[in-house]
């Protein structure tokens, strides 16, 4: 079988690479390399890899694929804002083009990465039937995606929509500005846990291991399970709120709490129910906070990710990106040479 995968040279998608090869599946790879080629280099011999993006990438490259895993996108609610125009020409669509292409050129399924952000600010247990409240672009984008992939589906064309929790968890690719994983980097280097204010909020968690398995889950599912649906994917178990998180995280990683406040309060707080992946498609979370916080601080101990390396805070490595941009076009305009 051939997965293309959108964005797979990303966080969650250098991961979820490494699944599909060790699972046996042919791998094509479509992937700006904003952050570069090496999140990938150890598989490069075995993935195709395609630099390019979603909104014009020649349409030939789906001849012949069999699954899209589509999770391009401008990640996080920081970096969305920082051109939301950009963020929804690229997120919404991009995406909704991804899976348009898909359909004419007969891959049989397609899924989209999509973000339990959707829920906002809501009491109570969310569900996939419940209101959804999108508060910024990045969240907005990905609604506005999954309300026109979703009328594609036909018996030929399997959608599925799949709304992460908040991810956590060592990758290649690896990204200190979710809540686990920043973290443990800012115990490690500072010996405090910086808390957005008020600590009241509520998310809900996934280990990054746990997200890949559910992607081939949904690819090895019977078609009339998931065509047409929509997932969220987490674990009951580890929706927390953020002050709760902290602790969890000092006594994982065997560090006195110590703690910051920053922020203005957060607008956004979720508790969200994984009921329905779990008695649809048997899917369980096998990894926890706990094991993930302590997964991250041995490997910055052990110095295999580096706490100050600059692409590892999205937005600011697209704010350096954007700056380097306008360096070359300041160059060329001036007819300077490189």
């Amino acid at each position: 079988m051939r997965v293309l995968v959108t964005g797979g040279a990303g966080y969650i998608g250098s991961i979820l690479v490494r699944e599909l090869l060790n699972k046996g599946y042919d791998v094509i790879v479509i992937d700006r390399l904003f952050f570069g080629r090496e999140p990938l280099n150890d598989v490069e011999d075995r993935v195709k890899i395609i630099k390019d993006d979603i909104r014009w990438f020649n349409p030939e490259i789906l001849d012949g694929i069999d699954v899209v895993l589509d999770l391009a996108a401008l990640s996080n609610d920081p970096s969305g804002e920082l051109d939301p125009n950009k963020t929804i020409e690229i997120n919404y669509k991009g995406r909704v083009r991804v899976a348009n292409l898909s359909k004419k050129k007969n891959v049989k399924k397609y899924v989209l990465a999509s973000t339990c952000s959707v829920y906002g600010f809501q009491d109570g247990i969310l569900d996939e039937n419940s209101q959804t409240n999108p508060l910024t672009t990045y969240a907005k984008s990905s609604l506005m995606a999954e309300r026109e992939v979703l009328p594609l589906a036909n018996e030929k064309f399997t959608v599925t929509v799949i709304r992460k929790a908040t991810v956590y968890g060592f990758s290649y690719r690896m990204r200190f500005d979710l809540a686990v994983n920043g973290m443990v980097r800012t115990l490690w280097k500072t010996g405090r846990i910086p808390v957005m204010r008020d600590g009241t909020q509520w998310r809900p968690f996934i280990h990054i291991k746990d997200v890949a398995r559910a992607y081939t889950l949904i690819i090895e599912s019977d078609p009339e399970l998931i065509n047409g649906e929509i997932f969220n994917v987490g674990s009951d178990e580890q929706n927390i709120q953020i002050f709760n998180l902290a602790k969890m995280v000092a006594e994982a990683c065997n560090q006195e709490f110590k703690y910051e406040w920053y922020g203005s309060p957060d607008n956004r707080s979720y508790r969200v129910s994984f009921k329905k992946i779990r008695e649809k498609l048997g899917f369980k979370a096998k990894y926890t906070i706990a094991e993930g916080a302590r997964e991250i601080w041995q490997a910055i101990s052990d110095g295999k990710l580096n706490p100050d390396d600059p692409k590892t805070i999205t937005v600011n490595w697209y704010k350096h990106l954007i700056e380097m941009q306008k360096i070359i076009k300041e160059i060329e305009v001036n007819g300077q040479i490189l």
